[in-house]
C-alpha cells in the first residue's frame, strides 16, 4: 500500500515516507486513523486528511523525521569543539541549516567502526575526520595508527550514508623541529594522499590546502593545547571551519556551467571602442582575472562573452592582443551589442540549451550587475571590486566557483559544445533529418557504473535538469549505497562521426518481480537530438525481456525545467501515460519498448503542465560577493562572528574591563545580555569554554589566569573583571601572584601581625 498525505494546517506533508517503504507508512495510518477522514481512495492508494501536529508527534514515535539540516559529524584526534560556532555562522550566511555534532574525544577508530556513532546515524550531512598525525602516538605508533586508520576507513566509508572527508591538521612546531619527525609527517601526508585517491565519497584535505584558501600566520596555541588539548588558535580554527563549509557546499550544491564576461574594464582596462584595440590595458589584476576565467574553462565552465560593445572592436582587441591569456576560442558563444545584458543572457542560455540559473555574470559595474539580479534573478550576478587590485582574492573566494571534483568529460566539455554547434549547423543545411541521423554514424555503449565513472555519474545527476525524468540528486556515496537496496546502475557513453561524448548519461533501475522500474533515467542535453534517449529506452526493454520482466515502470516528476524529458515520454508512451501524486506514471510493454527507434518527431500535443512536486530542488538564494568581500579571511570571519553575537547589553554602568569582559563572555556563551552579576557555569559554561575563556582573557588583557580562577562555581563576570585589574595593577605575573598568595596563606597569624607591624613602621 502506499500512503499520500495530506495536512489540514499546512499545504505540504513536511515529512518524507519512501514509496517502497509500506510498512512505515502503515503505521503511520494505522495510528492515525481513528483521529482522520479518508479523503480519496483508488486501487493503489487511501489518501488521508491528517492535524499536522498530531502527525509530528505520531512521526517522532516512529522514526520518521522531517528534512534534516546539514549535519557536519565530526571525529578529531583533539579537542575540536571551537569549530561548531564558525560552522554554524557560515551555515547561516548559506542561508542553511547547519547541525555540529562531535564523536566522543580522540576516539576515530572508534567512531568508524561503532554502527551507532555519529558517522553511521549520519544522513544527511559530511562526515569530518580531524586528524594531527602526532596524535597517534610515538613515531613508530604513529605508523601503524595511520595504516589501521586507512585500513578501517576503506572497509567502513561505503556503510556510510553520507561522503566523508579527512583533514590532516598541521602538527605542532615543537613536533616539527625534529628533523626525522618532519620528515615523518611529510611522507605520512603523501601515502594517506595517495591511498585515499582511489576511494569513492572519500575526500582528503591536507593542512597546506586549507592554510592555502585561508592563510593563518600562527595556528597553533601551545598554551589552550596544554590546558585543554585544543592546539589551534581561533584564526585557525576559522580557517578550518570555512574549508569545511566551502568544502561542504561545493560538493552538494547544483554547480554553475557558465561564466559571461563584460569586455571594458572587466578583461581589460579602458573602453576599446574609445582607447581603441592598442589602447587598452591588461593590467596585473586583469591579467589575473583571465587565467582565472582559463581555470574555470579548464575545470569544465563554459566561457562566454555578453558586453555592451560593437562587435568588430571586441574582435579586433582580442586580435591586436595575443598577449593576453583568453582568446576568442576560449569563448563558447557570444553577444556583442547594445541590447540590454539580461536579455543577451537570455539568448546565450537558448543558444547553448542551458538555463538561466547555470549562469554566473561578471562585470565590473554594480549598475549592470543589479540590472541583471533584477532581470534575471537565476543568474548569478558579481559585480569585481571597487578597487580592482581586490580582484584575485575576491575571485578565489567566490565559492560558486569551487569545483571539487573533475572529470575527463569536464576538461573536453567547451570541445563537445564546439562539436554540438557544428552539428547544429550541418542538421540545418540537411536534405532531411532522417538522412542526417541516419548518417550519424550514432554509437551507445550502456555498461554498469565502473569505480573510475562513479564520480562522473553522481556529477550528472546533479547538473542534468532538461532531460531527466525524475530529477534525483545523487552522490557517490548513494550511487554506491544503490547495489545493496537491489537496484543498479548504468553509464551511457555516446560518440558519432564529430566526436566522442564520454559518459552522457546515467540508467538506474529496479527489478521487482514482473517489472522493472525506471528509478533515474538522464542525458546530457549536448547529445540530445540524435536518437540517444531512444537506444537507451530500447536497451532498458530488451534487458526487461531477457529477464522475464514484461513490464518497464517509468515515473516523471515534472519540474520547471525537465520538458524535454515530458515531451519525449508522452511522445513514446502517450497511450500508456498516467497521472500518480508526485506527476506522471507509463507503463511500457518490455518487448514493444525493445522494438523502439529514433523517429522524426511527430505532432503530438503534450499533456497540461503537472504542478511540480512541493520538494523539487531549487537553488538557495546566497550572497556570494559579500562572502567574498567579507569572509575571505579568517580575521574577517572571526570579526563577523563576533559582531553577530550582538552584545546586545546595556553596559554604561560596567568598567572599561567589564564591558570588554562582557563581549568575550557574550561570544563564547552565545547570549547577547550579560550582566555584571553572571555566573559563567550556571549561564551554560564548561569546562571546554572555560579553556577558551582563558585564551580569550589572554589574548585580550595579556594576562594568563590561573585555571582556579576560572574553574569556580562562584564565578561571576564582575569577579573576574576585578582579578584581571588586581593582576594587571599589581604587575606580577598571575603564577608570581599565586605563588605569593599561598605564601601569605601559609603564614601563622603571630607572622601576619609581625609583617603588618613592620609596614605601618616603615610607612
Amino acid at each position: 500500500m502506499e500512503a499520500s498525505i495530506r495536512s489540514r494546517t499546512s499545504p505540504a506533508w513536511p515529512y518524507s515516507i519512501p514509496r517502497r517503504v509500506p510498512v512505515a507508512a502503515a503505521k503511520v495510518l494505522a495510528v492515525m486513523r481513528s483521529s482522520s477522514a479518508e479523503v480519496a481512495q483508488t486501487p493503489e492508494k487511501h489518501i488521508y486528511a491528517l492535524d499536522v501536529r498530531r502527525v509530528r508527534r505520531v512521526a517522532a514515535i516512529l522514526g520518521i523525521v522531517p528534512p534534516t539540516s546539514f549535519c557536519f559529524a565530526i571525529s578529531a584526534s583533539f579537542t575540536a569543539e571551537p569549530v561548531q560556532p564558525i560552522i554554524e555562522f557560515l551555515g547561516r550566511r548559506l542561508n542553511s541549516a547547519v547541525d555540529v555534532r562531535f564523536a566522543p574525544y580522540n576516539q576515530i577508530i572508534q567512531t568508524l567502526l561503532d554502527p551507532h556513532s555519529v558517522f553511521a546515524r549520519n544522513r544527511h550531512g559530511m562526515n569530518v575526520i580531524l586528524l594531527r598525525l602526532e596524535d597517534l602516538g610515538g613515531d613508530q605508533a604513529m605508523e601503524a595508527h595511520a595504516a589501521e586508520l586507512l585500513h578501517l576507513t576503506r572497509d567502513r566509508a561505503e556503510q556510510f550514508a553520507v561522503p566523508l572527508a579527512i583533514v590532516l591538521c598541521p602538527a605542532s612546531p615543537a613536533f616539527m623541529s625534529d628533523p626525522a619527525r618532519a620528515r615523518l609527517q611529510r611522507g605520512l601526508c603523501s601515502r594517506l594522499e595517495g591511498w585515499l585517491d582511489d576511494l569513492p565519497g572519500v575526500q582528503f584535505l591536507p593542512s597546506e590546502r586549507v592554510l592555502q584558501q585561508y592563510p593563518v600566520e600562527a595556528p597553533h596555541d601551545p598554551d589552550a593545547d596544554r590546558l585543554g588539548h585544543i592546539p589551534y588558535s581561533e584564526l585557525y580554527f576559522c580557517a578550518l571551519g570555512a574549508a569545511l563549509v566551502r568544502h561542504a557546499h561545493a560538493i552538494t550544491v547544483a554547480p554553475y556551467k557558465v561564466i559571461a564576461l563584460d569586455c571594458d574594464n572587466t578583461l581589460w582596462q579602458g573602453i576599446c571602442g574609445e582607447d581603441g584595440p592598442t589602447g587598452i590595458v591588461v593590467d596585473g589584476a586583469r591579467r589575473a582575472l583571465q587565467e582565472f576565467m582559463l581555470e574555470q574553462r579548464e575545470a569544465g565552465m563554459l566561457l562566454a562573452l555578453a558586453s555592451k560593445n560593437n562587435e568588430q572592436d571586441v574582435l579586433d582587441t582580442f586580435a591586436a592582443n595575443p598577449q593576453m591569456p583568453l582568446e576568442l576560442r576560449h569563448f563558447v558563444a557570444r553577444r556583442l551589442n547594445w541590447e540590454p545584458k539580461p536579455s543577451n543572457l537570455a539568448s546565450l542560455a537558448a543558444e547553448l540549451g542551458l538555463g538561466l540559473d547555470s549562469f554566473i555574470f561578471v562585470d565590473d559595474s554594480p549598475k549592470e550587475c543589479a540590472e541583471m539580479a533584477g532581470n534575471a534573478p537565476e543568474v548569478l550576478a558579481l559585480p569585481l571590486p571597487a578597487n580592482i587590485v581586490h580582484t584575485p582574492q575576491f575571485l578565489a573566494h567566490v565559492w560558486a566557483f569551487d569545483h571539487p571534483v573533475v572529470t575527463e568529460e569536464d576538461r573536453q566539455r567547451n570541445a563537445y559544445y564546439a562539436q554540438s554547434q557544428k552539428f547544429g549547423c550541418e542538421v540545418k543545411t540537411a536534405a532531411s533529418l532522417e538522412e542526417f541521423v541516419a548518417g550519424l554514424q550514432l554509437d551507445v555503449k550502456i555498461a554498469p557504473v565502473s569505480t573510475e565513472r562513479l564520480s562522473r555519474a553522481a556529477q550528472l545527476t546533479q547538473r542534468t535538469n532538461q532531460f531527466n525524468f525524475t530529477t534525483l540528486r545523487r552522490s557517490e556515496r548513494d550511487i554506491q549505497g544503490l547495489s545493496a537496496m537491489g537496484r543498479e546502475c548504468f553509464t551511457v557513453e555516446v560518440s558519432d562521426r564529430f566526436c566522442s561524448y564520454g559518459v552522457t548519461g546515467v540508467l538506474i533501475l529496479e527489478a521487482s518481480g514482473a517489472e522493472i522500474t525506471i528509478d533515474t533515467f538522464l542525458l546530457s542535453c549536448r547529445v540530445l537530438g540524435r536518437g540517444v534517449e531512444h537506444r537507451m529506452l530500447a536497451w532498458t526493454g530488451a534487458l526487461a525481456v531477457e529477464r522475464g520482466a514484461p513490464v518497464v515502470v517509468a515515473h516523471l516528476h515534472p519540474t520547471a525545467k525537465n520538458t524535454p524529458a515530458r515531451e519525449f515520454l508522452h511522445a513514446t508512451g502517450s497511450d500508456v501515460e498516467q497521472r500518480d501524486n508526485v506527476g506522471l506514471v507509463y507503463r511500457f510493454d518490455a518487448e514493444r519498448l525493445r522494438d523502439l527507434r529514433w523517429a522524426a518527431a511527430i505532432s503530438v500535443p503534450a499533456p497540461q503542465r503537472p504542478t511540480p512536486a512541493p520538494h523539487a530542488p531549487v537553488r538557495r538564494a546566497i550572497d556570494y560577493a559579500a562572502i567574498a568581500n567579507e569572509l575571505a579571511t579568517p580575521a574577517q570571519i572571526l570579526e563577523a562572528m563576533r559582531r553577530e553575537s550582538g552584545h546586545a547589553a546595556d553596559r554604561d554602568h560596567m568598567t572599561a574591563t567589564e564591558r570588554e569582559l562582557a563581549a568575550i563572555w557574550s561570544d563564547l556563551l552565545k547570549c547577547p545580555t550579560v550582566e555584571v552579576s553572571d555566573n559563567f557555569f550556571d549561564s551554560g559554561g564548561h569546562s571546554l569554554l572555560a579553556v577558551l575563556l582563558i585564551v580569550r582573557v589572554r589574548e585580550a588583557f595579556g594576562i594568563e589566569l590561573p585555571i582556579d580562577d576560572v574553574y569556580s562555581a562562584a564565578l561571576t563576570l564582575g569577579e573576574l573583571a576585578r582579578k584581571i585589574e588586581t593582576y594587571r595593577d599589581s604587575q606580577l605575573d598571575p603564577q608570581e601572584y599565586e605563588a605569593l598568595l599561598a605564601e601569605i596563606e601559609g603564614m601563622s597569624d603571630e607572622e601576619v601581625q609581625a609583617l603588618l607591624a613592620d609596614e605601618e613602621t616603615l610607612s
